[in-house]
């Protein structure tokens, strides 16, 4: 299920655009927003989402995260971003290498390139370019809620597949895929 209706939550005007400090805090005072996490519909089964007005024409996303349920591996192409907890608890898989940006299907990745981050309600980070990544809400009980903001406004998400250490470019997804 997702909803789609627009929230503000801030006004969008500065003169140049956000930078991941920007939106780090950004999500941190939206995730602060008690009313609006808890106005959120969660769905037992599939993720929901309502789109915000980030800072200076920033995309931003509130999400619900049911049990057991995750993103897959993917990237933000060439927006920035960040995101926070405001529930429950994620858990995020990235890559500490810069990949190719396009031109590529199959990659065999070094070792030492992942890397683990738990972040419980209050905890958040920010991100840079081509940031590959899959968030994760582990829990087999507990709903978890996040705020997210990206620059500029996403213009693709490339989903992978992993197998070891085999990353899969599997799909490009664009704007009208999930609005």
């Amino acid at each position: 299920m997702s909803v789609s209706p627009s929230a503000s939550v801030s006004p969008a005007t500065p003169s140049q655009a956000p930078t991941q400090a920007d939106l780090l805090d950004f999500v941190r005072r939206t995730a602060a927003d008690a009313e609006l996490i808890a106005s959120l519909p969660l769905d037992p089964e599939g993720r929901t989402w309502v789109r915000l007005e980030g800072p200076g024409g920033s995309e931003a996303w509130l999400i619900g995260w049911p049990p057991a349920s995750g993103t897959g591996w993917h990237d933000h192409a060439e927006s920035v971003g960040a995101f926070l907890t405001a529930a429950g608890e994620l858990k995020e898989h990235s890559l500490a290498a810069r990949l190719p940006s396009d031109g590529w299907k199959t990659l065999e990745l070094e070792e030492g390139v992942d890397r683990e981050r738990r972040l419980p309600t209050g905890k958040g980070r920010a991100f840079g370019q081509h940031h590959v990544h899959e968030v994760l809400n582990e829990s087999s009980e507990e709903h978890a809620i996040s705020v997210h903001a990206y620059y500029p406004p996403l213009p693709q998400i490339r989903r992978y597949s992993r197998t070891g250490p085999v990353l899969r470019l599997e799909q490009v997804e664009r704007p009208a895929d999930w609005q």
